[in-house]
């Protein structure tokens, strides 16, 4: 992983991730043509579909200006408290040095080895083993870490992880992540209110024009025609404003997972950069895998973490690659060596130990032979048994 090779990546990275959060701000504008379809449908029952894409196309740019505005002020209200949130889901506390000096050294001896601003410093009381870096500015950046991953990693380890999370914050993935969460709330938000209006409204106003319709036929046969024309063109209006919301809303999923996957590997190759040891990000990572879920995150934070084990369909709406292929690219690109999956001890705490069994077994009291036991022989030793030809006086002769 020469530097120049990663340094390029990096910029060429955040210039198409500015361009991906671009067209994500652009899919509010989709929604709100979207509702303005509806709402159209509402007022201007039993015109053509001509009509309605007019209308709502003139609606959009009359209200371009506002939804900029709430949009914007959005935004404003989640960069000041995304962390109060994102705290509140997890429970994250910040820790000193006193309290934590473990950990704040090893986070501290990263920053000074490279000039970085040292981040607040926050732990989480879980049994997961997980961390997650937060923050749009220098005043504002944290990493948090679970106290189970405090528990399970040596120094080395938790340091790869301080330094992945550190290399989001250097390379600004943490920024845009927090940015496109933010903006996909907003596209959440406009289509669950635009649904919203849809299913109270135009369903309504569109069969009350039709039962009005279908009573006024016999007073002209030309009115029924235009009617029946209209009606067909407000179902297809609510068709498109439907499919345009779930689209949105579909994008706007693929986009912001497109900005955390690649972010990864970017991740663990800063983190072997600031370490010089690739092999504890290999073990960390095996360590963390398949025991990262945080129980009552959002999956928006879930999204923010090292790994992340909630998948979708197939591979296509996982927010992480998967740990095999991140380690399989530490190998090959930084020299290190991969263990294989490993167990902790936690894994095997209410497994029965066969050693343990045996010694059990052992320790029992010695198991009378009883009246039929060989004399000759100690009771309760193995072999002393007698066979079915004994008598009560030993073996006949």
């Amino acid at each position: 992983m020469a530097a120049y090779g990663l340094y390029t990546h990096i910029a060429s990275n955040k210039f198409r991730s500015m361009l991906l959060l671009a067209g994500l701000f652009l899919l509010i504008y989709v929604l709100v043509f979207a509702g303005a379809l509806v709402a159209e449908v509402v007022l201007n029952s039993g015109a053509s579909l001509n009509y309605y894409l007019t209308r709502a196309a003139r609606d959009l740019i009359a209200s371009f200006t506002y939804a900029t505005i709430l949009a914007a002020l959005w935004i404003v209200i989640a960069y000041f408290f995304h962390q109060n949130m994102i705290d509140a889901v997890t429970g994250g506390e910040s820790v000193t040095r006193q309290q934590q000096p473990r950990l704040y050294n090893l986070l501290e001896n990263l920053c000074i080895s490279r000039g970085i601003t040292m981040p607040k410093l926050k732990v989480m009381d879980s049994p997961a083993l997980n961390a997650f870096a937060t923050g749009l500015n220098q005043r504002q950046y944290s990493i948090t870490v679970t106290s189970g991953l405090l528990r399970a990693l040596n120094d080395q380890e938790i340091e790869a992880v301080l330094g992945h999370e550190l290399t989001h914050i250097r390379n600004g993935d943490v920024q845009l992540m927090v940015i496109a969460m933010i903006i996909a709330g907003v596209v959440g938000f406009f289509g669950e209110l635009f649904f919203r209006t849809f299913t109270n409204l135009s369903w309504n106003s569109t069969g009350s024009d039709w039962s009005s319709s279908s009573s006024s036929s016999s007073s002209s046969s030309s009115s029924s025609s235009d009617r029946g024309k209209g009606g067909g063109g407000a179902v297809m209006a609510i068709i498109i404003a439907v499919v345009l919301i779930l689209l949105a809303w579909l994008l706007s999923q693929v986009v912001k997972l497109a900005l955390s996957r690649s972010r990864e590997l970017l991740a663990d190759a800063g983190s072997v950069e600031l370490t010089k040891n690739p092999d504890a990000m290999i073990t960390a990572l095996r360590k963390i895998e398949n025991r990262g879920e945080l129980p009552g995150a959002t999956s928006a934070v879930m999204e923010l973490c090292v790994d992340n084990p909630r998948e979708g369909f197939a591979d296509l709406f996982a927010t992480h690659p998967s740990v095999d292929r991140r380690v399989k690219a530490l190998v090959q690109f930084a020299g290190g060596h991969d263990p294989g999956p490993l167990a902790l001890p936690s894994d095997t705490a209410d497994e029965p130990d066969e050693s343990e069994e045996s010694a059990t077994e052992q320790l029992q009291p010695p198991v009378s032979g009883g009246p039929w036991s060989d004399a000759s022989e100690p009771a309760g030793v193995p072999g002393t048994r007698p066979g079915p030809a004994d008598g009560p006086w030993g073996p006949h002769r």
